[in-house]
């Protein structure tokens, strides 16, 4: 497969590391030019080249990943003026390892087929810090043989990969873990400003949280803010934060499944937006949500 040429549409904090490492092991990329990149000189000194056109880029390309920002956004690029999904042919991979909705993914990937190509979803966990390593986890729906032809690309990239069933089962998975991850940090960012209020320590907070039921993953993110003010463990704004989690009730509720917990979880973050901190990270919750307490 290596001998294969990747097209990717978004060079972002993700996508950029993505590109970075299938570079560096070998592949030849090629890259949308687009004024949302990070800076690419080092993508151009390993090879990549930037091509203005998203149908050339498709048409230059075997496999094309979308590392995009949502739903949205995948639609316009496949769908759009100019979509690429015009320019797809026979036996070529698109991969969309962007968050969206599960439904929308589905109906783009029977539109993918039609043209006789192959559709995966595979959407990351873990942080612009591991995607720049290269040690990214990959949460993957579509057809199985489909997978199997793509491992050798999509492990230049990943250190865990999750097979989750056909085509929309790694948007829905990838929406249940941000549901609990995100979740997790908001109901922390919360609590943290409520300690604040009330005078107790951060380093006591932090500490009886650690060796008692509050211990995980988030706080091990959310923990060195609230002692230090060190935002570097989890770069996610809140704007996309509220997003996925926006995703996700549109997930739940397609199913019809319960989903009061995420809606109390999403109903915080709109109060963020509303206050203008959407570029915010999410780990700054307790000193956002200090800010925006309610009269």
């Amino acid at each position: 497969m290596s001998d294969k040429t990747v097209g990717i549409v978004g060079v972002g904090l993700m996508g950029h590391g993505i590109a970075l490492n299938i570079l560096r092991k070998g592949w030849t990329l090629r890259f949308l030019e687009h004024p949302g990149n990070q800076p690419v000189e080092d993508l151009v000194a390993l090879g990549g080249a930037g091509v203005a056109d998203r149908q050339d880029l498709a048409r230059d390309s075997d496999i094309i990943l979308l590392c995009v920002n949502g739903t949205p956004q995948v639609e316009e690029v496949l769908l759009g003026p100019d979509g690429m999904l015009a320019a797809l042919r026979p036996g070529m991979i698109v991969i969309d390892c962007s968050t969206a909705i599960p439904s929308s993914t589905e109906r783009l990937a029977e539109k993918a087929m039609a043209a006789g190509a192959r559709f995966l979803d595979a959407p990351m966990t873990r942080t612009p810090l591991e995607a720049a390593q290269g040690r990214l986890n990959l949460l993957i729906g579509g057809d199985s043989d489909t997978y199997e032809a793509a491992l050798p690309l999509l492990e230049c990239f990943s250190e865990n990969r999750f097979y989750a069933g056909p085509a929309g089962s790694g948007h829905k998975l990838k929406l249940l873990h941000n549901f609990v991850s995100l979740g997790f940090a908001t109901l922390l960012g919360e609590a943290a400003a409520c300690a604040a209020e009330g005078g107790i320590a951060p380093d006591v907070l932090v500490d009886v949280l650690t060796k008692g039921g509050g211990y995980g993953a988030a706080l091990d993110r959310v923990g060195p803010y609230i002692l230090d003010r060190d935002p570097s463990k989890m770069k996610f704004s809140v704007a996309n934060a509220h997003k996925d989690l926006s995703y996700y009730t549109a997930m739940a509720r397609d199913l019809g499944c319960a989903r009061s917990t995420a809606e109390g979880a999403l109903g915080a973050l709109e109060a963020l937006m509303n206050a203008g901190r959407q570029a915010s990270f999410i780990v700054e919750g307790p000193t956002l949500f200090r800010e925006t307490k309610p009269e």
